[in-house]
């Protein structure tokens, strides 16, 4: 039986126009995909290689010190409630950092996002992103050196700090007037005058006088635990151990009465020889004192002076006076609680400084003529003949 081949269509046969054509569109979508591919692929490419760019800038601005400002330094004072935005874009502005963005970026995601304390920066080397953060969260803020000198009384203290700009007189004195912070020491006092150390301090502009005044009084507790209280240690009077506070009393006339550091154990000898036989003390710093407290101090000490009625006033009332007069420094403190066992009960100034001492009043008295009366009459005559 003879089979009959099926009749193929026209242009159906191999390697004819149609074939050709499904070959040539096939052809052409797997070369689309590929140039799909290609492109899709380089776009990714594209892609990772700018944002490994942008991660390397990121990383190399952060670490890289910056210094954008043009003087030899850049201060930045953050005031307190500003926000970390703001006090980055600051940073930026002043040259400090390079990109606040980036910096907020950093103090978010990296460091948990701390507060940024308040005050006033310096920023005078280049620095990198997290090392100037690094100073606002620590709060490493600029101070200012201020120096109390030793004498010095209660309000002139507070004069001498508004003076210097860290706040205002008045709350100084609030602060100071408070005793509470030397209660253990001194219950009866009234303020702290005599424990605000006489000391080199260094505070930032935006501390609270309160804080220092907390500061001054915290000098004072460690300098008299390691250098004054075991002085005192074992030592009774009258039947009683020292009082801190008497020492401290005894200390600031030494402070006013003494120039040389060799005389102070000496004049704190007289004192204490003249404390111990009930004697007046006699000392002018504290009517001087007394004047400066009803506010009529002019510079001048006069003989009507001396009859001023005042507990302070040592002509009128033996003992000790109520309380310190001043901030005595740790030299006179030192004297106080170890007086130089002497006989004297006298001394006048030489008008140099130093003093002459004196175990009688007939002696004292020679010393005062010389000393004072014929060295002034001597003074004067020679300031006449110049003027001549």
């Amino acid at each position: 039986m003879t089979r009959r081949r099926a009749a193929r269509r026209p242009g159906t046969a191999r390697g004819g126009p149609t074939a050709t054509a499904a070959r040539a569109r096939r052809s052409g979508r797997r070369g689309c995909l590929g140039r799909v591919v290609r492109v899709t692929a380089l776009l990714a490419l594209v892609a990772l290689a700018a944002g490994g760019a942008l991660a390397w800038w990121g990383w190399s601005t952060l670490h890289r010190p910056h210094r954008g400002f043009a003087g030899e330094e850049a201060i930045v004072v953050v005031e307190p409630g500003t926000g970390a935005g703001a006090i980055l874009d600051r940073l930026e502005a002043e040259g400090v950092i390079a990109d606040a963005r980036l910096a907020r970026a950093w103090l978010v995601y990296r460091l948990d996002d701390p507060p940024l304390g308040a005050g006033e920066y310096r920023f005078a080397e280049p620095a990198t992103i997290p090392e100037v953060l690094d100073r606002l969260i620590r709060h490493d803020v600029l101070t200012h050196p201020v120096t109390l000198v030793e004498g010095l009384t209660l309000e002139e203290t507070a004069d001498a700090l508004a003076a210097a700009g860290f706040g205002g007189r008045a709350a100084f004195l609030a602060a100071m007037r408070d005793p509470s912070p030397v209660a253990d020491l001194d219950p009866g006092a009234a303020d702290l005058e005599g424990y605000l150390f006489p000391d080199t301090y260094a505070f930032a502009r935006n501390v609270a006088e309160e804080e220092i005044v907390a500061a001054m009084v915290a000098n004072f507790r460690r300098r008299w635990a390691a250098s004054v209280g075991p002085l005192i240690e074992g030592v009774r009077v009258d039947g009683a151990p020292a009082a801190p506070c008497d020492v401290v009393t005894l200390a600031s006339i030494v402070e006013k009465e003494a120039r040389l550091p060799e005389e102070r154990p000496l004049i704190a000898g007289v004192y204490a020889n003249r404390l111990a036989r009930g004697i007046a003390l006699y000392a002018d710093p504290t009517v001087i004192y007394a004047l400066k407290l009803q506010g009529t101090w002019d510079g001048n000490l006069r003989r009507p002076d001396l009859q001023l009625d005042s507990p302070y006033n040592t002509y009128r009332y033996p003992g000790l006076p109520p309380g310190p007069i001043c901030s005595p420094g740790l030299a006179s403190l030192r004297a106080a609680a170890a007086p130089a066992e002497v006989p004297y009960l006298y001394f006048v100034g030489r008008n140099d400084g130093s003093h002459v001492f004196a175990e009688t009043l007939s002696e004292h008295n020679r010393n005062v003529d010389e000393w004072q009366r014929r060295y002034w009459r001597r003074r004067w005559a020679e300031d006449r003949e110049q003027k001549r």
